[in-house]
């Protein structure tokens, strides 16, 4: 395990944790907008352990790589529903906020040693 690819992996899985966090906790910043992309409320509680799940396999991963493997990519198809969600929506000036969380976690499978 490189350097790197540590320093990418806890930062994604505390980054995703933290959405997930915030999810569970329903923030305005995360209810407000899932409301108006027309998610319902009954699916917060499982996505937001999805994103649980998720971080946690991020840093199983770290022990065990096959974990992470199936987390990162789990998580890539995740956030990838997030922006044809947003998309669906016409929100196109908030697709970056799905990014936002793509792309740590792409770097972490990118640097898999």
């Amino acid at each position: 395990m490189t350097t790197a690819h540590l320093i990418v992996t806890v930062a994604a899985a505390v980054w995703v944790g933290f959405s997930a966090v915030s999810m569970f906790a329903r923030a305005k910043w995360v209810v407000e907008p899932i409301t108006e992309y027309g998610v319902p409320q009954s699916w917060w509680n499982p996505l937001a352990t999805a994103k649980a799940a998720g971080a946690a396999g991020l840093l199983a991963g770290l022990f065990w790589p096959p974990i992470g493997v199936a987390a990162a990519i789990g998580l890539v198809l995740y956030f990838g529903g997030a922006l044809v969600t947003v998309a669906k929506a016409r929100a196109y000036s908030h697709l970056a906020f799905p990014v936002l969380y793509l792309a740590p976690v792409v770097a972490s499978l990118v640097l898999l040693p």
